[in-house]
Order: structure tokens, then C-alpha cells, then sequence
């Protein structure tokens, strides 16, 4: 039953990935762009944007499976609100922390990975408006970002060309 319990676990993680993307270029560029539209024209006397109230959004679907399954017999739904929690944190810790430093904990990296998303979302920030975007995703971003960061990794390690 637990392999069970961790890859419902590690599917709705992913899953989130998808819903975020979703999310992001259907509803935060579309129905609800008023909401989202200071998170790319960013007031700099605030540190609070109407973007924020996503995190409320994303949050409750994961709180209600974690309820759900501890107060009633579909504990899968534990599980499911177990990984949509995991992803948010993970969105959290990657967008706001590494990615615009709203917190000053996490700073530049060498990683490939990290290089990558980074560069990936300065992508989707140099479009002000609504329209024409690109990189909607978090945590998987288009592949041409993985190979540059690697170019760039293997030109600054000693020993290499």
C-alpha cells in the first residue's frame, strides 16, 4: 500500500506542473490577467502583489484533499493533496525565493537546473503584457534552457574546451 501512497504522491506532483502551466497561460494570462498583471509590471513600494492571491487558489485544492483524506475512508486523496502541497512549496521555494528574491535566502547557483529555470522565467518576464508569452512552467521548462545552462557548465568547468 505505501508504493501506492508515494506514486499517487509523486504523480500529483507532477500533474501540478501541468495544472500550473494550464493555470498560468489560459487563466493568469487570460480571465484573470487583472490579477496577475502586477506580478509583470511589479509596483516596487509593495511587497505584496494581487498575484499573490494565486497561492490561496492553488492552496485550497490541496488542503481539501488532505481533509478529505484523513476524515474520510478515500485516504488516497491524502496522497493527492500530499503532492499538490509538495509542488506548491516547491513553486514557492524556486519562484519566489530563488527565482525574484522576494526573501534574500537563496542566492545565485552554478547548478545547470537552476540556471536554466531561471532563465526560462526571465523569458516569460520580458513580455509586460499579457499576450505573447512564453515558458509558462516552473519546473520543466523548454529543453533549449537545459542545453545552454549545460554549454555554459561544461565551457566554465576547469578542464574542458
Amino acid at each position: 500500500m505505501w508504493l501506492i501512497n508515494i506514486f499517487t504522491t509523486l504523480a500529483s506532483f507532477i500533474a501540478m506542473e501541468a495544472v500550473a502551466w494550464l493555470t498560468h497561460k489560459y487563466v493568469m494570462h487570460g480571465l484573470l490577467w487583472k490579477l496577475h498583471e502586477d506580478h509583470h509590471k511589479k509596483n516596487p513600494s509593495s511587497f505584496f502583489e494581487k498575484n499573490d492571491n494565486f497561492f490561496l487558489i492553488f492552496a485550497l485544492p490541496g488542503i481539501a484533499c488532505l481533509a478529505l483524506g484523513v476524515y474520510t475512508t478515500a485516504h488516497l486523496l491524502f496522497y493527492i493533496g500530499l503532492g499538490i502541497t509538495l509542488y506548491g512549496m516547491a513553486y514557492f521555494t524556486v519562484h519566489d525565493i530563488f527565482i525574484h528574491q522576494r526573501f534574500k535566502l537563496l542566492r545565485n547557483t552554478n547548478n545547470f537546473y537552476f540556471r536554466a529555470i531561471r532563465r526560462a522565467h526571465k523569458m516569460h518576464h520580458k513580455h509586460l503584457e499579457k499576450e505573447d508569452g512564453e515558458c509558462f512552467g516552473m519546473l520543466f521548462v523548454p529543453m533549449k534552457y537545459f542545453k545552454e545552462a549545460m554549454k555554459k557548465e561544461t565551457k566554465a568547468t576547469p578542464g574542458h574546451a
